[in-house]
């Protein structure tokens, strides 16, 4: 490697962005949580959510995801152990999240008429019909 490693001030290894994402493979799967470079090749059978959750993650920022599922102290100690660097500073703005699927990106907000006027036609229609139905069968 003509290469020089950059290290932190912390001292451990800058990975470039680019570096990472090369990493997204069934040899080697990365990702960064909260700027932190993680190698989850050997825990990706191990994992309790499924190597899956691992893979859709690999090559890209997961922290969003590893927060949201609120995981353990003790899985936060198993993750420190997995930790083999940072990512670039000069990258940090750039990271991008990886693609989510639809059931995790369509947000919850529904205006009154969709809980409310909606379901209130659709019951009177009901109703409506109902009647109507009854009416001629006296």
């Amino acid at each position: 490697m003509g290469e020089q490693q950059q290290k932190s001030p912390g001292g451990e290894r800058l990975f470039r962005l680019s570096e990472i994402q090369e990493q997204n493979s069934f040899r080697s799967t990365w990702i960064i949580i909260q700027n932190k470079v993680y190698d989850v090749t050997k825990f990706l059978e191990e994992h309790p959510g499924g190597e899956e959750v691992l893979r859709e993650q690999a090559g890209g920022d997961a922290t969003e995801s590893f927060e949201d599922i609120g995981h353990s102290s003790d899985a936060r100690e198993m993750a420190s152990s997995m930790v083999i660097g940072e990512l670039h500073p000069d990258d940090r703005q750039t990271l991008v999240q990886p693609e989510e699927s639809l059931v995790t990106t369509v947000k919850d907000q529904t205006s009154w008429w969709s809980n409310w006027l909606i379901p209130c036609l659709v019951a009177a229609i009901v109703t409506l019909i109902y009647r109507i139905y009854t009416a001629e069968s006296e």
